[in-house]
């Protein structure tokens, strides 16, 4: 599928709102990817495609994700909205024709993040995070620096995450944490080497 044909399919399966917050993340994606060092085309289609199954009703993303074979997790269970990633990513390939594993990885963390992300899966996790249509306090700041330093702004991103889920009284998946850690342990190993 072309990009037009992609943008025709998803106005079906996202309300205008959506579309536009999709391609927003699609567009800081691919300068995100120009800026440091990734694939443009790649982070494009990621972007655009991260968020294809966001709208499907709560009560349906749990059956859903089974019926696709996804290995769901207890949290997961508590907070389905966590599944619309992985389904997004499923719908990806099933729906969209991608067969590209590094564009599938990348919309399958979008929400959570993992440890040892690609270049691929920060740029989206990040792209979805600061794309213009968004507004919330720190947000320029973690723009301001994801303009220079990619891995100080997935973290930043990550901590405000994990300060909103804690004020909202949320459930914070492990694999979160585990992004989080990933990236301190590598900034700390770095000062170290340098020192």
């Amino acid at each position: 599928m072309d990009y037009e044909d992609i943008l025709t399919e998803l106005s079906t399966l996202l309300s205008p709102k959506r579309l536009q917050h999709s391609i927003g993340v699609s567009k800081t994606a691919v300068e995100m990817a120009e800026r440091f060092g990734g694939d443009k085309v790649k982070a494009g289609l990621a972007g655009l495609l991260h968020d294809a199954a966001r709208e499907v009703p709560i009560a349906d993303l749990l059956p859903r994700a089974q019926a696709f074979g996804i290995v769901v997790s207890d949290i997961e269970k508590a907070q389905p909205i966590l599944l619309h990633a992985p389904i997004s990513a499923k719908l990806a390939e099933i729906k969209f024709g991608v067969r590209d594993a590094e564009i599938l990885q990348a919309i399958f963390l979008h929400t959570t993040g993992s440890a040892h992300m690609s270049l691929l899966d920060k740029i989206i996790y990040l792209a979805d995070v600061i794309e213009p249509s968004r507004n919330f306090e720190g947000l320029e700041e973690i723009r301001e620096i994801a303009q220079r330093d990619l891995d100080k702004a997935l973290l930043l991103a990550l901590d405000q995450s994990i300060f909103y889920i804690l004020e909202e009284g949320g459930l914070i998946h492990p694999v979160t944490i585990e992004a989080r850690n990933d990236l301190l342990i590598k900034q700390r190993t770095l000062v170290l080497q340098t020192t």
